[in-house]
């Protein structure tokens, strides 16, 4: 298996987005409680030889693949697995095709996930799988207990707001679907379930995603916000910290019933590219006027 850590260069405004700490919890949670336990949902779960974890980030992902199919092939630590640093973004150099490219919370990393996704699709065997796991703003309450005027919401909407103007809108992961399929992908699945914003859920397994939603979101909300308010959106330092500690407030507020949609969405490369049809045939030359 090649893991890679594709260290692309994001742009600044969403670079602090992935913390370290929060990376970890993201990926428990992702992993372990919202897909029922799986580290991912494509029929490539089993039996990839050779697998991309698109920015992998701490490599938890990455090192779980590894230890669950020891089968697969490379180097590193686990002895099956290894980590490189490139710009995905760039030209992809890899001299072999991979049989499953796996990319998670990679919102807002890509200027084009056209770009991206005609490279995955380059870079994968006949037959080879992509997943891609993410969630979407905007941030949506079912009950009305999230209102238009509360920081969570507002701080929703100008994230949205923002990365738009620099062309990565946080909103793409609902269009996964339609994008694999347009990629030339077949066979595209949707996975979609919810992340609430705090442990408000009585039910118990979703009480349980929304606290780990909950500590990821006290933790990045604040890096994640200021670099794109003060670069992008105009915003001072001290107005954003402010205005972080109040949208803090709202993700500890039980009585807001909001959540994110999250998406595993994955399809397949057809085993045998269409073969172009044949050129027509010449139309046939009109005899001159006057001829029988």
């Amino acid at each position: 298996m090649a893991d890679v850590q594709e260290g692309q260069q994001q742009p600044e405004p969403v670079e602090a987005i992935e913390a370290q700490d929060a990376e970890d919890e993201t990926s428990s949670l992702s992993g372990t409680l919202t897909w029922d336990g799986k580290i991912c949902m494509s029929p490539k779960k089993e039996g990839a030889n050779r697998v991309l974890d698109v920015g992998t980030g701490t490599g938890i992902w990455a090192m779980d693949y590894a230890d669950e199919h020891p089968e697969a092939v490379c180097d590193s630590v686990p002895p099956n697995c290894r980590f490189e640093i490139d710009d995905i973004e760039k030209e992809w150099t890899w001299q072999e095709p991979f049989d499953f490219i796996f990319a998670r919370h990679m919102n807002a990393c890509f200027a084009s996930w056209e770009k991206f996704l005609k490279q995955a699709y380059d870079n994968l065997e006949p037959g080879g799988y992509i997943e891609l796991q993410d969630n979407a703003f905007p941030i949506l309450s079912g009950d009305g207990t999230l209102k238009e005027d509360d920081p969570m919401a507002r701080w929703s909407t100008l994230m949205m707001e923002g990365t738009e103007l620099i062309g990565r809108p946080i909103t793409v992961p609902a269009i996964f679907r339609q994008m694999l399929q347009e990629a030339g992908f077949e066979d595209v699945v949707e996975h979609k379930r919810v992340w609430p914003t705090s442990p408000w859920p009585k039910n118990e397994a979703l009480r349980e995603l929304g606290f780990w939603t909950q500590a990821c979101s006290l933790d990045g909300v604040e890096p994640g916000a200021l670099a794109l308010f003060t670069r992008v959106l105009g915003w001072t330092r001290e107005e954003v910290l402010v205005f972080i500690a109040s949208v803090r407030k709202d993700f500890k507020n039980r009585d807001i019933h909001a959540y994110w949609n999250v998406y595993s969405v994955y399809g397949r490369k057809p085993l045998k590219e269409p073969t172009p049809a044949p050129p027509a045939p010449p139309a046939p030359t009109a005899p001159p006027a006057g001829l029988s």
